[in-house]
């Protein structure tokens, strides 16, 4: 179960600092994703980040980037758990940009202001998850933190229920979401009329064996 933990000081480390990381972290990788150190003393690497995301999302076709949002060539649906994607980033990106990139990345066509990055961490038998802010620097608490997904992972999700921007949904998307759920609730409801009828029909069964004239 995932615990909330209260969000750790961004602490700010020299150039030399940082060059002695990044040469520990590349002799500690075993996926060939190596930071790389420019020498603006700007690095650059990757992050694996986990969908995690329960509401359906629009996907944009890429036959139809660029033009009129939210037409024919847009569909929304749910992704599959686990899928877990690879962005090539700098140490200057932003959580905000991360997320956008992310969404660019894959055609996803909703607005950035309806997801949040957060960092998963494993202590002492239990999973502490903390939402990142808007400024903090996913490549930094990578770096900081090593290669291994077990000690830091970053999973993308929907703001909470309460945090939902409602104004960040588009008509059309609102409407999808209306039909998907219309489409989930006869399902549901289809699995219930079966399921008593089946108890009926065993019921009915039982009743006249007992009544059976004998």
């Amino acid at each position: 179960k995932d615990v909330q933990k209260e969000r750790e000081p961004h602490v700010c480390l020299s150039k030399e600092e940082v060059k002695e990381k990044i040469q520990s972290y590349n002799s500690s990788v075993t996926d060939k994703l190596k930071m790389t150190l420019n020498a603006n003393g700007i690095y650059t690497g990757f992050i694996k980040v986990q969908m995690e995301l329960c509401r359906p999302i629009t996907v944009q076709s890429s036959q139809s980037q660029g033009r009129c949002a939210h037409g024919n060539n847009e569909a929304a649906f749910y992704l599959p758990d686990g899928c877990v994607n690879t962005l090539h980033i700098s140490s200057t990106n932003t959580v905000r940009e991360v997320i956008e990139a992310l969404l660019k990345k894959f055609f996803v066509a909703d607005n950035p202001a309806k997801f949040a990055l957060y960092k998963r961490c494993h202590k002492e038998d239990q999973v502490y998850t903390c939402k990142l802010s808007d400024r903090e620097h996913p490549l930094y608490l990578r770096l900081v933190a090593g290669p291994r997904t077990e000690m830091l992972s970053f999973v993308l999700r929907e703001h909470e229920t309460g945090e939902v921007m409602w104004e960040a949904f588009s008509i059309p998307e609102l409407q999808n979401f209306l039909r998907i759920l219309d489409k989930e609730e006869n399902e549901q409801l289809q699995i219930l009329k079966k399921r008593y009828a089946a108890y009926r029909d065993k019921l009915e069964e039982a009743l006249g064996g007992v009544w059976k004239p004998g």
